[in-house]
């Protein structure tokens, strides 16, 4: 027992040097359990009766409130710790603990007001999916089963949370739809509507990207970056996918300089660093890129 002993004091050293301890109380972070209990429980609200929530029989608004207040509560708890670590850091928020209380409840406020409005976009994209794929066979299948559309959930809450500066939640957010679908979107990348991503594992998509309406990608897309170099951290790093345009399995588009115009078609495992043009298609043929125009009526 003498080395664990040892090992004890070594860590109890470590901790005290280096650091990187997060401490229950005031200065607790946000909790990645609490983190996926939430995002359940807004997909619950989001669309009754598909998650955990089985019997609707009796009042939908009565149980949509209860429901709200429990997820707003945990949420407010978990956005507190956020914005308070915000302060402690110099960043966006500067309050102490009842300013940071007060600012979680206006944040969480907010979102709920956000959160039809949300739903709205949700319902695109699912019909997106559900019109851009034969083996789709009902809307409700889309919702219970692809996770294509489960990242993109994710995905638009998340962002509500990146562009007010909330630290941790919307990254968490993010990855713990990664690790359960295969699919990367940083919670800071712009989409459009009706966006539909197809089989989906092995997608990435950037922070700065931006994508345009009616966009539908294939499984192992990558739009990521030129370069990784911190110092370029604040800078449009990521492609542009404008209106109309299918991107299929494989391919690679990097660059913030690199635009996709509208109603282009991205073919299989194509490797793109500069702009292509509207109404373009871009596939390999026989070890060479081959780029051509293509009617504007026939986009998809």
């Amino acid at each position: 027992m003498r080395r664990l002993n040892n090992s004890i004091e070594a860590l109890a050293h470590s901790y005290l040097v280096q650091g990187i301890v997060n401490r229950s109380g005031g200065g607790a972070l946000p909790n990645r359990e609490s983190i996926m209990s939430i995002l359940l429980g807004l997909n619950e609200l989001l669309f009754p009766g598909f998650g955990g929530l089985e019997d609707l029989s009796h009042d939908l608004r009565l149980i949509t409130g209860e429901q709200v207040y429990h997820v707003a509560r945990d949420l407010m708890r978990e956005v507190e710790k956020s914005v308070a670590f915000s302060s402690r850091k110099g960043g966006r928020f500067s309050c102490g603990k009842e300013g940071c209380r007060a600012a979680a409840e206006l944040m969480v406020e907010d979102f709920f007001e956000e959160l039809p409005k949300i739903r709205g976009a949700l319902i695109l994209d699912m019909e997106a999916a559900f019109k851009g794929d034969p083996a789709a066979k009902s809307i409700e299948e889309v919702l219970l089963s692809y996770p294509g559309f489960e990242a993109v959930m994710a995905h638009r809450l998340a962002h509500f949370f990146w562009i007010r500066e909330v630290p941790f939640i919307p990254r968490m957010m993010s990855e713990l739809v990664h690790s359960r679908t295969g699919i990367d979107i940083h919670p800071g990348a712009r989409i459009g509507g009706s966006f539909f991503i197809d089989h989906g594992t092995g997608v990435v998509i950037g922070e700065t990207t931006i994508i345009g309406n009616n966009v539908k990608l294939y499984q192992g897309v990558t739009l990521g970056a030129l370069s990784v170099k911190k110092d370029e951290a604040d800078l449009k790093r990521h492609p542009t996918i404008e209106d109309d345009v299918t991107i299929y399995s494989g391919a690679t588009i990097l660059g913030g300089g690199t635009v996709i115009g509208r109603g282009s078609v991205i073919g299989g495992n194509v490797w793109l660093t500069k702009p292509v043009p509207p109404y373009t298609m871009v596939y390999n043929n026989a070890g060479n890129q081959v780029i051509r125009e293509q009617r504007a009526d026939n986009t998809r």
